[in-house]
């Protein structure tokens, strides 16, 4: 009886470890995607979408690299998480820096701002967007252009 305690626990804990696991990797779909063994990239082509618990990109294309929670997105590029949203063209994703590079066009916009720049870097830890040349800031009427903005998501105020 004593063993079989041990073993329904032990199924149990795995059952739990498991199920923690799966809910922590990303949901990917795309129109076509293979996977290329020489880099060991997942290569996604056409309504790439990449979903987290916290974020999700889209993008024309995206190389996906699981092991090192890396993604390069290509083609009409948007980040989104909570009311936080990003377009571009390009983006570099690095998932273990929690931290997006976005060039190209780049848009940020959530409720009474917006932001236009040639790039723009966003880490989720700091919660600091640095937006670089070309920076016009629209906040509820009134436009500021500047080469470099510095801007707190979460405080909702300009460094």
């Amino acid at each position: 009886m004593k063993l079989l305690r041990i073993i329904l626990l032990s199924l149990l804990t795995l059952l739990i470890m498991s199920a923690a696991a799966f809910a922590a990797k990303p949901v990917i779909t795309s129109d076509s995607s293979y996977f290329d063994v020489n880099t060991g990239r997942y290569i996604l082509e056409g309504h790439v979408r990449i979903e987290t618990s916290a974020r999700t990109i889209t993008a024309d294309k995206a190389q996906v690299s699981i092991a090192s929670l890396e993604v390069w997105g290509q083609g009409h590029v948007t980040v989104t998480q909570d009311d936080i949203y990003f377009t571009g063209s390009n983006v570099y994703v690095s998932g273990s820096d929690k931290d997006a590079s976005i060039d190209g066009s780049v848009t940020f916009e959530r409720t009474g701002l917006s932001i236009t720049a040639d790039s723009a870097k966003f880490n989720w830890d700091t919660k600091i967007a640095e937006f670089y040349n070309n920076v016009t800031v629209n906040r509820n009427g009134t436009k500021t252009v500047a080469n470099h903005v510095s801007y707190n998501v979460v405080d909702d105020t300009f460094l």
